[in-house]
């Protein structure tokens, strides 16, 4: 193809060597062509005249050597130097200043212009003028005295060999000329189409030819102050595919590529005549909209891309069902820069998310609040985990049968410098949103390890130590080798920890979650179920992953004797849990009637506020040692 890189490049390469050989054959022909013309004037010359032409013919016969040997700029420097000397001698030796051989001038001048060089061209001109006063001052002076021959059959020879010489050669250089101009015009021709062709991929995505970022920031200060003008305000309507990394995953990439090909031709039937949409990135839309009539609009234009979004792909033959999330933000009440915008946008798209997915929310100032605020715990944690600044409590786990304290579930504690302390349910989420978890588990297993091998070494061989553990520590597949580092460092034995797992983690759970709960259990690590019966609580995964433990939620137990609706479902949970052979602990215990209602029912264990409260080590050690003291007695 003519427009190709590849031609382009090929074209460029190739021209210097064709520009030579184009040089060469008409620097040949001209010599050709000159060679003839002397070669008739020869014919009907004679004396003096005719040895001054044969000469001429043997140096452009030598300037031809040289141009079939691709010596070009001698072949030239021959060539016209010897049809300027040759034409300067006719005319000395015959009509002087008046002597038809100075008609050749000319042409000369044209060759060297064409062929040779500014130097040899510029050289020429002032042989030729030095040349025309010499023969005018010889002759108006007296010194030599023009010969004016008689007219004949021959001048019209002469005459027609340097016109015939001279007209065909500069038609050809003249064609040659015209040639070039053409071709210029016609490469001008193809850099406007390339520039034309990068500017379009520089501006729209290449996958679905929807404009891009950059474009998209374009028409968003165009058609904002289009708006501006009309009293107008502009709309950004951001859409974010849910659950498109698993089309990726299962299907390929070729078959994600399809899906987000047919959905922007589904978005683009959706817009009016002054919306824009663009590719944000990955699977990421945006649309502009603006001077539009009121949020009703605004939100019925978001539920029509939603129902898009939502309605079934066929892709290789698969029926693919997605969904997405939108979040709107309104020039200028949201902000004025792109950048803001899109912003805020992206924040009521997050908060879309957050609020169940496939839905809308419009931004508000709340949400940047959040965000900033997100963004400042973000840096204090990090410098947390630098300084050291994470805490552990532990909260103690009793027998319900005789009250004897078990063990203690391990509690991550930040406390502030003026005494209070930043919520766990504050900070944990965006810990594992930013996987700064990871370095945090990591340091509460090494921790928790090392004060139940304290606690065994002071006296109190029974006692365990539960860990809390995030979906996330699980990524890098590293987990069971932190978990053996910890175990190691501080002697402890593995049936000595537990390690409290998510019924969310546990249904969501792939191979590689699997393998390593395995490996685990293969160390000898016991597993509990944290807050049973608030997720899935399907009982296919308690043999799958053997657990030892059911955790009873809170919420079931803070009611249980205020309110007969939760003691049937407690007891069912009781009741599954001994027939599988698991044990069950009940947590949030605040007074003894729950203690003792929960042991009437069967339960194993328990922990709460009314036993005691999360509490640093050396205060746990305390109550450990107060509740032997009490049983003793």
């Amino acid at each position: 193809m003519p427009n190709s890189p590849e031609y382009s490049q090929s074209s460029v390469v190739n021209y210097p060597n064709q520009l030579h050989k184009l040089r060469t054959k008409r620097l040949l022909q001209i010599i050709g062509l000159t060679l003839f013309g002397l070669v008739l004037a020869v014919a009907v010359a004679n004396g003096t005249t005719k040895w001054v032409l044969v000469a001429g013919c043997f140096t452009l016969a030598l300037a031809g050597i040289f141009a079939y040997q691709r010596q070009i700029v001698t072949a030239t420097i021959v060539l016209l130097w010897a049809m300027c000397l040759m034409l300067s001698a006719l005319a000395f030796i015959s009509g002087g200043i008046r002597d038809l051989a100075l008609l050749g001038y000319p042409g000369v001048l044209v060759f060297a212009a064409m062929l040779g060089n500014s130097r040899l061209f510029f050289s020429l001109i002032a042989f030729m003028l030095a040349f025309c006063a010499s023969l005018t001052y010889f002759a108006v002076s007296g010194i030599v005295a023009p010969v004016i021959p008689t007219i004949s059959a021959a001048h019209f020879v002469f005459v027609a060999a340097i016109l015939l010489v001279t007209g065909v050669s500069v038609y050809l250089l003249y064609r040659d000329q015209q040639r070039l101009m053409s071709s210029l015009h016609a490469e001008n021709h193809r850099v406007k189409q390339s520039q034309a062709h990068i500017e379009h991929l520089v501006l729209h995505d290449p996958l679905t030819a929807l404009p891009n970022r950059i474009s998209c920031q374009r028409h968003f200060q165009q058609l904002y102050n289009q708006c501006l003008t009309n009293a107008q305000q502009l709309a950004v309507l951001f859409l974010d595919l849910d659950n498109f990394k698993p089309v990726n995953d299962s299907l390929g990439h070729a078959a994600g590529d399809l899906l987000l090909q047919q959905l922007a031709r589904r978005l683009e039937n959706l817009l009016s005549e002054h919306d824009i949409l663009c590719r944000f990135g990955g699977d990421e839309f945006l649309v502009l909209v603006p001077g539009f009539a009121s949020n009703e609009a605004l939100a019925a234009k978001a539920e029509a891309l939603l129902q898009q979004t939502t309605a079934p792909f066929y892709i290789m033959q698969n029926q693919i069902e997605i969904s997405g999330s939108v979040g709107i933000a309104i020039a200028p009440q949201d902000g004025i820069e792109f950048s803001e915008i899109c912003k805020h946008a992206d924040m009521a798209m997050f908060q879309a998310k957050a609020d169940g997915r496939n839905v809308y929310r419009f931004y508000h100032d709340e949400l940047n609040k959040a965000s900033i605020d997100k963004f400042n715990m973000l840096q204090l944690m990090r410098k947390a985990i630098k300084q050291k600044e994470f805490q552990l409590y532990f909260q103690a786990k009793l027998q319900l049968s005789d009250q004897q304290v078990i063990g203690a579930e391990a509690l991550l504690r930040w406390p502030q410098p003026d005494g209070s302390m930043i919520s766990p349910d504050d900070f944990i989420p965006l810990a594992e949103s930013s996987g700064l978890i990871v370095e945090i588990g990591e340091w509460v297993l090494q921790q928790a390890c090392l004060a139940c091998s304290r606690w065994h070494q002071q006296g109190y061989h029974d006692l365990t130590v539960a860990v809390n553990l995030s979906y996330v520590q699980f990524r890098d597949g590293k987990l069971e080798q932190q978990v053996q580092q910890a175990l190691s460092a501080a002697a402890l034995p593995a049936h000595a920890l537990e390690l409290e797992l998510t019924e969310s983690l546990l249904i969501g759970e792939g191979d590689n979650i699997a393998q390593q709960l395995a490996a685990l259990h293969q160390l000898g690590i016991r597993f509990s179920i944290d807050d049973f019966g608030t997720g899935y609580s399907n009982l296919g995964y308690l043999r799958r992953f053997n657990a030892s433990r059911l955790k009873i939620d809170k919420s079931f137990i803070l009611s249980l004797c205020l309110s007969e609706r939760d003691e049937p479902l407690v007891r069912a949970i009781i009741q599954m849990s001994k027939s599988l052979g698991l044990k069950t602990v009940a947590e949030g215990i605040e007074n003894s009637a729950t203690a003792a209602q929960l042991a009437l029912l069967g339960c194993d264990e328990g922990q709460g506020f009314y036993w005691a409260k999360p509490l640093p080590e050396h205060d746990f050690l305390g109550f450990v040692s107060a509740a032997l003291l009490n049983e003793s007695q």
